[in-house]
This record gives C-alpha cells, sequence and structure tokens, in this order.
C-alpha cells in the first residue's frame, strides 16, 4: 500500500513499553503531525520506521516496502530528519552533501544543482565551503534538512525538524512540505511547536504513554476533546491530562 503504514507496533526497551499496539498510516500526499509528551513514543516510531531501531512485533512499511525485510530498499524512498541531526563535522557543507548525494547515486550535475537550490532556499550557499563543526545549531539543521530532501524522497520522517531555525527558515521548511505533499509525497512531522503542526499537517495524531489517544483532523480532535474552537494547544493539554500545566507554572511564580 501507498504511503507510511504501521500495523499493530510494539516496542519494549526492558520492562518500559514504548510503543503499544500501534497502527498509522500517513497517505500521500499528507503532512501527518505526531505529538505528544516527552516520552511519549514518537521519537521511537520513527526511528522504527527508518529501520534504526527494530520493533518486537508488528508490520511497518513505506510505499509497499517492507521496512524491516527490505531496509535499504525502503531507505531510498525516504528522507529523515533526527531531533539532533548527526553530521560529519570535519567535513565542509559541500563535502558532506556531496558524500549523501553519492550515497543515494545521484547524478553529479543533477545533485549539483539540488544542492544549489536547497541552500539558496535556506540561506546557507555562503557557507557551503565552511566546515560543519564550527556551525551553529540551526545551520547543522538546515544540512540536516537539505540531505534529506536531496533525492527527492516519496516519504519523509521528520522528527522536530524546525529545532533552531530562524522564522525565515522555518516558514521555507514549512512551505516545502505544503509543495511535497502536493506532489504526492507522505510526510509524517514531529513537533513540540503546536501553532506549526497547526498551520502545515492535515491530520494529526497525539501520543501518550506510547499509545495512540486521538487522530483526525484538528477539527475533529476539537469535537472530541470537547471544545470546538479552542486552539491546538488547549486540545492537546486536555486530551493528555495536562490541562493543569497553567495552574503549575503560575504556583511556580515568584
Amino acid at each position: 500500500m501507498d504511503g507510511i503504514m504501521l500495523e499493530s507496533v510494539t516496542k519494549s526497551f526492558g520492562n518500559n513499553v514504548a510503543v503499544k499496539d500501534m497502527t498509522l498510516s500517513v497517505l500521500p500526499g499528507e503532512v501527518h503531525g505526531l505529538l505528544g509528551p516527552n516520552g511519549s513514543g514518537k521519537s521511537t516510531t520513527m526511528k522504527m520506521i527508518m529501520s534504526i531501531v527494530k520493533p518486537d512485533r508488528g508490520k511497518i512499511s513505506l510505499w509497499g516496502v517492507d521496512v524491516l525485510r527490505q531496509p535499504i530498499d525502503a531507505k531510498r524512498l525516504v528522507g529523515y530528519v533526527p531531533e539532533l541531526p548527526y553530521l560529519y563535522e570535519y567535513l565542509t557543507a559541500s563535502e558532506y552533501l556531496d558524500f549523501v548525494g553519492t550515497a543515494y547515486g545521484i547524478d553529479l550535475k543533477v545533485r549539483r544543482e539540488r544542492v544549489d537550490e536547497l541552500l539558496k532556499a535556506l540561506q546557507m550557499d555562503e557557507h557551503v565551503n565552511e566546515v560543519m563543526s564550527g556551525f551553529s545549531q540551526g545551520m547543522k539543521q538546515k544540512i540536516a534538512i537539505t540531505s534529506a530532501l536531496l533525492h527527492r524522497p516519496r516519504a519523509l520522517i521528520l522528527d522536530e525538524a524546525l529545532n533552531g531555525l530562524d522564522p525565515r527558515s522555518a516558514k521555507i521548511v514549512k512551505d516545502v512540505l505544503q509543495r511535497l505533499a502536493g506532489e504526492g509525497v507522505s510526510i509524517l512531522f514531529s513537533t513540540h511547536v503546536l501553532e506549526i503542526a497547526e498551520a502545515v499537517c492535515s491530520r494529526i495524531t497525539i501520543m501518550n504513554e506510547g499509545s495512540i489517544i486521538a487522530e483526525g483532523t484538528v477539527k475533529e480532535l476539537r469535537s472530541k476533546a470537547g471544545m470546538p474552537g479552542s486552539t491546538l494547544e488547549d486540545t492537546f493539554l486536555k486530551l493528555t491530562g495536562s490541562e493543569d500545566a497553567e495552574k503549575i507554572v503560575e504556583a511556580l511564580k515568584l
């Protein structure tokens, strides 16, 4: 089946069940938000899709390719931006992206054009020949995003991909996601900034303690929470049982 598919996926670390019997679909052309408190299982879910972490049971497929049985074929179809990008920081940005493009088998002329296009859009073209060890967190994030998009993937897994980005770059990335969705790419997008999720995502899944507790459009989630007309933040807090967070903050004030 097309898109990103998880069927009855479970993962435990010792006695801790990180993800419980999770079934999720991200359709072609969909920006699907994956939200939840810290420790809810979001990053573990994304790492299982990328076959970085192996599930204890269940099935995961990317555009019909079984992630567990055909991990290399699956990786050819997907771009991944982890919460903290791991780069070869002793390389320049140009050298690193050239390495990534070569690994994906992208023709030299095509990859150079694609790198130039992406780095100019993210205002990184002036830093292309600089060693990445001197980059800020936001600059490293831009390189990670560029490398994830370089091979024109059919699926994107983005774990807090906008971390460290300035407002202009974040807006550009959001626009790129909408354009890619329009081209049929399946996008799974995790963020703690709920305003971004509300603006970008066509459908949202909320996790808590390893399980899916709600799924749907923002309007459907508001209805489920019994809070029509509320913000996604208020809805999220209600559904995850954290609606007293504001009272806690007030109590901590001096």
